[in-house]
């Protein structure tokens, strides 16, 4: 009987790279992010995807980056300022491992020279029986308006922070919701779903990442009780 995964084991592998100019330090990165330790072919794609997503970040650093610190460190020279050195970082959570998913979030952080830095994430979910990440969609049950449901529970939460005066979104938000949403923007927690939009789509930097959550309910209701739903 062909086994399958319920859960990854995982290590993290790291790696570090420094960037000079006139032999003067001005950018460096450090990344980490998840090494599935199993044998078999879905740990293994999940590995090889992690790896590739650490060489376009290192790639990114060198081919965006590294000319904007270069840019800023002459700048400092020629005004003979104390001279920058950037730093970019890279990292991952795991917010489930169990029941046949393995759901985590990659989040970058950056420097924006004249800006708070920059946040950027990614929401993967894999299907560790077929070894491929699961669409949002494949949660709800099949013709369900399950966008407008989340557009809701978004809604909800940004009117109740804003009247708590915990946070401030742009004007026109409830229009940004739709037009910003992206599907791929999600991870499973014990709780249910977490969904979020990108630094700035909602509202300004303080706001950083916003995150919304969507409760266990009916969850995995579009997987035909394949899966079990995250205890609650």
């Amino acid at each position: 009987m062909k086994h399958h995964l319920t859960q990854l084991h995982i290590e993290s592998f790291t790696a570090e790279r420094e960037w000079t100019v006139d032999e003067i330090p001005v950018l460096s990165a450090a990344l980490s992010l998840p090494r599935p330790v199993d044998e078999g072919r879905v740990a293994g794609r999940i590995r090889r995807y992690y790896q590739l997503q650490g060489r376009a970040f290192l790639r990114y650093c060198e081919s965006f980056l590294l000319p904007a610190a270069a840019a800023e460190y002459r700048l400092a020279l020629e005004a003979s300022r104390p001279l920058p050195h950037f730093h970019a970082e890279l990292g991952y959570y795991i917010t489930y491992n169990k029941d046949g998913f393995f759901s985590l979030y990659t989040q970058s952080r950056e420097p924006a020279p004249g800006a708070p830095p920059l946040l950027q994430r990614r929401g993967d979910t894999w299907d560790l029986t077929a070894g491929y990440p699961v669409p949002l969609q494949s949660f709800f049950p099949r013709g369900s308006r399950w966008r407008q449901r989340l557009w809701d529970t978004a809604a909800a939460e940004i009117r109740r922070q804003e009247a708590a005066g915990v946070a401030r979104y742009h004007e026109g938000w409830q229009r940004l919701l739709r037009r910003r949403f992206d599907p791929d923007h999600y991870y499973l927690t014990e709780n249910g779903l977490s969904f979020f939009y990108s630094m700035y789509a909602l509202g300004p930097a303080a706001e950083g990442i916003p995150v919304f959550s969507l409760p266990c309910g009916d969850l995995f209701s579009g997987l035909s009780g394949q899966k079990k739903t995250p205890a609650p």
